[in-house]
């Protein structure tokens, strides 16, 4: 299930990438300097892409444009604008011509709680991908501004901006998400503050019009440690009573590559008892991605210790879970949220 054409991030960053395009800089820019943007141009062309994979490419991309262009960068508008600019039109290079990510919920009704509802394998390209908070959530700042920034990373919330055309959806993101004034948005994708408020009056109609599932917002004050080590205790111990108490009656789980999902308690109960029951004495390892709550699994390695299986992503409303979705691809995912493949034995 891995990606083999996804390149794993560049951890040295711009000092590599000064090295492989053999270019010079002025002197007065220097490859820290673009470095400083990786983590917020990271978490923008994360909103536009629905990838953390593609966001990492594009990312990679903008560095290196930034890095072979900086002789001419004058210093008329601010760095950070210019390097947003460059990003802007890596990410809209990027979607020319593709069809949108999605998530399970979106191709059809519920599936029935049976192993034949499985189906093939999609593309990775099909699915909108977590991303590990620590890679695009700011490190330090106001607490209301974390907060806000975690409600646009949410799954639902990338989502449903993957429904927007690309140049709506990046005045959406710079004016609504980044609060960029519209002069500012306009003259970064090079048309005007009218046609820069149009796009944003249209893509508001688009989000309002879609299901309420996708606009409902994630109750993270609602994740609280206890009933976080509660689901951790029930899912090791596979008690499915404890396990059904701690989710809402109209819960929803999903495992992309798959199209399969199911809703309700009372089925994914059934299928963590049928299909999936190969998951009983799992191990989890906390972590967080977009915004919420989330753990590595891993199952049972019949050769000693645990593999690495999924990575789960919940959903928290009303102090229970209203979402449930293992990623499947783990040794693609695994390495980017600092996840071990393999746990020894007495983990």
């Amino acid at each position: 299930m891995a990606r083999p054409d996804v390149q794993t991030p560049n951890r040295e960053g711009l000092a590599t990438i000064a090295r492989v395009a053999d270019v010079v800089a002025p002197s007065d820019l220097r490859p820290e300097d673009l470095e400083a943007f990786r983590r917020e141009l990271t978490a923008y062309c994360y909103r536009m892409l629905g990838s953390g994979f593609e966001a990492d490419d594009a990312v990679q991309q903008t560095m290196l444009r930034a890095w072979r262009a900086s002789g001419r960068f004058e210093g008329r508008s601010s760095l950070r604008s210019w390097l947003y600019k460059i990003a802007t039109n890596v990410c809209l290079d990027s979607l020319r011509g593709r069809r949108r990510r999605a998530r399970p919920m979106e191709w059809g009704p519920a599936s029935p709680p049976v192993e034949s509802s499985l189906g093939e394998q999609l593309p990775e390209a099909t699915w909108v991908s977590p991303i590990a908070d620590s890679r695009i959530l700011p490190e330090a700042g106001d607490p209301a501004d974390i907060a806000a920034a975690r409600e646009t990373i949410r799954l639902a919330f990338v989502t449903a901006l993957q429904h927007l055309p690309a140049r709506q959806r990046a005045a959406l993101i710079l004016c609504e998400v980044l609060r960029w004034q519209a002069s500012e948005a306009a003259e970064l994708l090079e048309t005007s503050v009218a046609a820069v408020n149009s796009a944003l009056q249209r893509a508001r109609a688009t989000l309002a019009s879609l299901p309420a599932e996708e606009r409902q917002a994630a109750d993270v004050a609602g994740a609280k440690a206890d009933l976080l080590a509660r689901y951790v205790d029930a899912f090791e111990r596979y008690d499915m009573e404890k396990l059904v108490a701690l989710l809402r009656e109209d819960a929803v789980q999903s495992m992309p590559p798959y199209a399969l999902w199911l809703q309700g308690a009372s089925d994914i109960v059934r299928w963590m008892l049928g299909p999936g029951a190969g998951c009983r004495g799992s191990r989890l390892v906390p972590t967080a991605a977009n915004g919420c709550p989330a753990f590595g699994q891993y199952r049972v390695d019949p050769n000693g210790g645990y593999t690495a299986w999924a990575l789960q992503v919940l959903e928290i409303r009303d102090g229970r879970i209203a979402g449930f979705h293992a990623f499947l691809e783990t040794a693609a995912l695994f390495p980017q949220f600092g996840l071990p493949i393999h746990l020894p034995e007495g983990t």
